[in-house]
């Protein structure tokens, strides 16, 4: 705690985002799944808590303004290592008649990647121990090598040893893994270092055959998740926990323009509000009507006049 605020680190990469506005034009911004719901939980966090990003950036212009739409967002940037000579990665996206996206990615060798590695990686890994909550994802495991990923699964034990809570969410991306069975592992491994798991069930049925969202919930809290979140789209988010299973139905959405980062909206509300101290049917709502606002708007991080009021989600 300081001051008052739960302190929140959130660990990944956040790359500089094309968005295809025709055959000829392109549109700049920055995104990236852990960022996308630090820059939510930093606008929802209403005096409750703060947010710090974890992450590696270059030296470049790109990087910088990277940087500057971190504070912009007033996520904290003492979490950010810049490393000289490296380069954010990249990725377009291309929207269908229907809101769904398409992603290509250009991030072989971003700043991201080397982000726990060396002396400064040591740093940062240490520096986890002094958060109330980390959240991380699928997609950050994927970039990081396999000893950094250790290095990781060392500095969550110790934090959760602290006192820190760890919320995790799977987003299992194939391409960035070689292979089905090292995302299997890796996986299952965080989820023995998280208290909160908060996955996709078509990414857990891709990776794990799960045959339903129930299987998924079973399957992490076998694995020792505390409280588990399956969300499945438009369809009922499904909660995990000691007072057994149980639907939320997501209330309905108007207009679907782009599905870009719902899930990372989603992930925002909920953990904000179970830092309020609503309980967990209450935070699927606010996940849900905060996911349901972000994929009325193009990109993945939507203006912030476009946000729906505190109230609204919290009610």
């Amino acid at each position: 705690m300081v001051a008052g605020k739960v302190r929140v680190a959130a660990i990944g990469e956040c790359m500089i985002e094309l968005r295809q506005l025709s055959e000829s034009a392109l549109e700049l911004a920055f995104g990236g799944d852990t960022f996308n719901t630090s820059a939510y939980l930093a606008r929802i966090a209403d005096g409750k808590l703060s947010v710090d990003y974890v992450t590696a950036v270059g030296d470049d212009p790109y990087s910088d303004a990277m940087r500057a739409a971190f504070a912009r967002e007033g996520v904290g940037t003492s979490g950010v290592a810049v490393l000289p000579g490296r380069l954010p990665g990249l990725y377009a996206i291309r929207v269908d008649q229907r809101g769904e996206r398409s992603f290509f990615y250009w991030r072989r060798e971003s700043a991201a990647r080397a982000m726990l590695d060396g002396e400064a990686g040591a740093r940062l890994a240490a520096s986890l121990a002094g958060y109330g909550w980390i959240y991380f994802s699928g997609i950050t495991l994927s970039i990081l090598a396999p000893d950094a990923r250790e290095r990781l699964f060392a500095a969550l034990a110790t934090a959760r040893a602290g006192g820190a809570r760890v919320a995790f969410d799977t987003n299992y991306r194939p391409r960035g893994w070689p292979d089905g069975d090292e995302a299997r592992a890796t996986m299952t491994r965080a989820l023995g270092h998280c208290d909160l798991a908060l996955p996709t069930f078509p990414d857990e049925q891709a990776l794990f055959s799960d045959a339903s969202p129930h299987a998924t919930a079973a399957r992490m809290a076998a694995a020792g998740v505390r409280e588990v979140v399956v969300k499945n789209g438009a369809e009922p988010v499904l909660l995990a926990d000691a007072d057994g299973m149980r639907e939320v139905p997501c209330p309905p959405v108007a207009r679907v323009v782009d599905t870009t980062a719902a899930g990372d909206a989603f992930n925002a509300g909920f953990l904000a509000a179970r830092i309020r101290g609503l309980g967990p049917e209450a935070a699927a709502r606010a996940g849900s009507r905060l996911a349901g606002a972000v994929i009325g708007h193009r990109g993945a991080v939507i203006p912030a006049e476009a946000m729906p009021p505190l109230l609204e989600l919290w009610r």
